[in-house]
């Protein structure tokens, strides 16, 4: 065999290199593009006319990472009910920035109801939806105006259900006159592409920061979304949002967005990411932020949770013992992490690993900060625990769960708790 002559490349997404908006409240500042951390949005679900109803599940957004939160702004009573919104999270101390989801008549509302336009710390503008012609064109100089009036950064989101007609009707008639006519899809990527890119210069025209500028063209198919967004990057370097327009429900929402999205992001593409998942009845609403963070701490982009590494079972381990030990320590994990980010700086980055036999579970165990070893079948009834790659004790009879998690708690008190006082002399 030959020697290899040089190192196999380690694989990292490429950077990104488009411009930084300030998403800001209060005294919070969040940056988005450039070279701060892809962000995850995410938008509620209630009626916003219902404050407080809309306000707990802001809150329930936030606490599970959700770093911005979009309000649907359709009538003149959900614009008076945004600075109450507004109000409610300031007194629960949450600096959450809230975003204004609006279309037909956003103008109006923006213009109507300023202190809406003040409580929003973003505003959600889709060009195909703001009107016809020279009609359209005011109204959207009237929403781009609001925010530059409020110092607000806005995102031009054109979709491919609510494409600009105009703008596809030329296209698709400069289409039939190409000696070999581009296919249909083709002609559709182009007019999104070419509609939000024409619409981010207009409010650059009307006196909006380009920095404060985020695009996005959303479709429903995996390739359609991978193919728009190559060439949006390609064109422009305005921040961009990524996501499908409707992943839908369980497994498939998931997998979808999983996939285009890892792509994109592997290219150094996408400054925000929303899993826009149907929650299935009884679902919580906050499942889509947790698939955004899963996939961006599985890209190495962020960290968000501790993670835990557990086989997926087979023969050897008919005791599902390991099963429930691995869920009760990410469960755990997951719901003691609103307290331990501001506890323990750093502990987003701890690796767990929960094995259930001697095969992989020695060698896996060794390469988390902390692991276990359960026995498999047929193995001696000890399960062997390694700390920083040694192995430290081992665990035996009916309370290895319960030993395992205190490990695991005081470990994390001891690596990432805060330094004991210098006493002065």
């Amino acid at each position: 065999m030959s020697a290899a002559t040089r190192p196999i490349a380690v694989s990292s997404p490429q950077p990104r290199r488009s411009r930084q908006a300030r998403v800001t409240w209060a005294r919070h500042v969040l940056a988005v593009g450039g070279h701060a951390p892809v962000r995850i949005p995410s938008m509620t679900n209630t009626d916003t006319v219902d404050v407080i109803g809309t306000a707990i599940q802001v809150k329930e957004l936030a606490l599970a990472g959700s770093e911005m939160v979009r309000l649907t702004v359709n009538t003149p009573e959900a614009a008076q009910a945004v600075p109450h919104i507004r109000e409610q999270l300031d007194r629960m101390g949450l600096d959450v920035p809230l975003i204004g989801d609006f279309h037909y008549n956003g103008h109006r509302l923006l213009t109507d109801f300023p202190a809406c336009a003040e409580a929003l710390s973003k505003y959600r503008i889709n060009p195909g939806n703001v009107g016809k012609g020279e009609k359209r064109d005011r109204q959207f100089g009237q929403m781009i105006e609001a925010a530059v009036r409020w110092n607000k950064p806005v995102r031009i989101g054109v979709n491919w259900g609510s494409l600009d007609q105009e703008l596809l009707g030329a296209l698709m008639d400069e289409n039939s006159k190409r000696p070999v006519p581009w296919d249909t899809r083709q002609v559709m990527y182009e007019a999104l592409v070419s509609s939000a890119i024409e619409s981010a210069r207009l409010a650059e025209n009307i006196g909006l920061d380009g920095s404060q500028i985020l695009l996005s063209c959303k479709v429903s198919g995996v390739q359609d979304l991978i193919s728009v967004y190559r060439e949006l990057a390609r064109r422009c370097d305005y921040a961009l949002h990524l996501g499908l327009t409707e992943a839908g429900m369980g497994t498939k929402g998931t997998v979808g967005s999983t996939a285009a999205l890892s792509v994109l992001l592997q290219e150094g593409i996408g400054d925000t990411i929303r899993v826009s998942l149907t929650p299935q009845p009884g679902e919580a609403r906050t499942q889509e932020v947790v698939v955004a963070a899963e996939i961006l701490q599985a890209l190495g982009l962020r960290s968000f949770v501790p993670s835990v590494t557990a086989c997926p079972g087979c023969g050897r381990t008919t005791s599902s013992t390991f099963q429930e030990l691995a869920k009760q320590i990410d469960d755990y994990l997951r719901a003691q992490m609103p307290v331990w980010r501001a506890s323990y700086p750093g502990v987003e980055a701890l690796k767990v690993a929960v094995m259930g036999c001697i095969v992989n579970g020695p060698g896996e165990s060794k390469h988390a900060d902390i692991g276990i070893s359960l026995p498999g079948t047929g193995e001696a009834p000890a399960a062997p625990v390694f700390i920083d790659g040694e192995k430290r004790l081992t665990l035996r009879g009916d309370h290895i769960a319960e030993e395992f998690q205190a490990i695991v708690k005081t470990y994390i008190e001891n690596r990432f708790g805060p330094l004991p006082a210098v006493k002065s002399e």
